[in-house]
């Protein structure tokens, strides 16, 4: 279990009232997302405080006014669930880099070199990240930094996200297993099984997934199938 001077505060605002705890950082995460139990969260269960650091205690008229109950787990509980949890210079840390690799992923999937057509290398759109010294937001979501980070990127690299409509036709022999490679690289907007037994599909590809893409369905059908680009945006 975590210290009390190793410990941080969990804090839920209600009705402009505060209400804190005490909570290991990290198991009140898992907590929040159901991967542990309540008491391996807590830090201590004695107390809800209105002001932990002036040790200011909530009232408890307040507190079953507003949580209607008085037992102090059920109030930690949701004070932990809905609350927010300061977290440890440690752990900022540690979202920044996941958020900042699940970026380069996004930008891997769906980017290309805007000259050449040919997708980028993630080692170089790390380098092009550290060059243009990106700041990342560890509470914002990839999704939401992915446009903020291509426009730094841009004076560095050619760089563009663009999506293939991509013609796919793949023998009968190989048709069943390769069709699992469609799905997974790309979105399947067609597909007609030939009297043959042969199998003809339309995808939406991500660009920078082209080339990771033909290499996958080379491999399974010994190079025997036939992709053609229809359209690129």
């Amino acid at each position: 279990m975590t210290t009390v001077d190793k410990a941080v505060i969990a804090r839920l605002k209600m009705q402009g009232q505060n209400f804190e705890i005490l909570v290991d950082c990290d198991k009140a995460l898992d907590f929040k997302s159901g991967k542990c139990g309540l008491d391996e969260a807590l830090v201590t269960t004695d107390n809800i405080y209105s002001d932990v650091k002036k040790g200011t205690k909530a009232p408890e008229n307040d507190m079953k006014k507003i949580f209607h109950t008085e037992d102090l787990r059920k109030i930690a509980e949701e004070i932990i669930r809905k609350g927010e949890i300061q977290l440890t210079t440690e752990h900022r840390t540690k979202l920044r880099e996941e958020k900042r690799k699940k970026i380069l992923e996004l930008i891997r999937r769906n980017a290309i070199d805007s000259k050449t057509g040919l997708p980028h290398p993630l080692q170089r759109l790390e380098l092009a990240m550290e060059q243009a010294r990106v700041h990342i937001d560890e509470f914002k979501k990839a999704e939401e930094q992915v446009q903020d980070v291509l426009e730094k990127l841009r004076p560095i690299i050619p760089i563009k996200f663009e999506v293939w409509e991509m013609a796919i036709k793949i023998p009968a022999k190989h048709a069943a297993q390769s069709y699992r490679v469609l799905k997974m690289y790309g979105t399947l907007k067609r597909d007609e099984w030939q009297n043959d037994g042969s199998l003809v599909a339309v995808i939406d590809l991500p660009a920078g997934m082209s080339e990771e893409f033909e290499n996958e369905l080379n491999k399974l059908t010994k190079g025997e199938s036939e992709t053609k680009i229809l359209n690129k945006r």
